[in-house]
């Protein structure tokens, strides 16, 4: 999860398509994320967006090569990211 958030911001519906998991699953590690202050959010209407919080550069140096086919699952999570079916449109530009 946090290298698909590392790469774009996505909501909840996209990492539950693009991770298949259950949404539960899903918030609740978006949440622990959160609390440890590793993802932040922000709102839009009824859209709750989030994305990798500002990390120290030995974190993001780290993440960096791993975004960039390091782990293969990552491009097979990418790929049902870009099949979902009803992708919010702001993701689909």
């Amino acid at each position: 999860m946090a290298l698909l958030l590392a790469k774009e911001e996505l909501c909840v519906c996209e990492l539950t398509a693009a991770l298949d998991e259950i949404q539960p699953k899903v918030s609740r590690h978006l949440g622990i994320m959160k609390n440890a202050g590793l993802v932040s959010s922000r709102r839009d209407g009824t859209w709750m967006h989030y994305r990798l919080a500002a990390l120290p550069s030995w974190a993001t140096d780290l993440l960096t090569p791993l975004t960039k086919g390091a782990v293969p699952a990552l491009k097979v999570d990418m790929n049902r990211l870009k099949s979902m079916s009803g992708r919010p449109e702001r993701c689909s530009t």
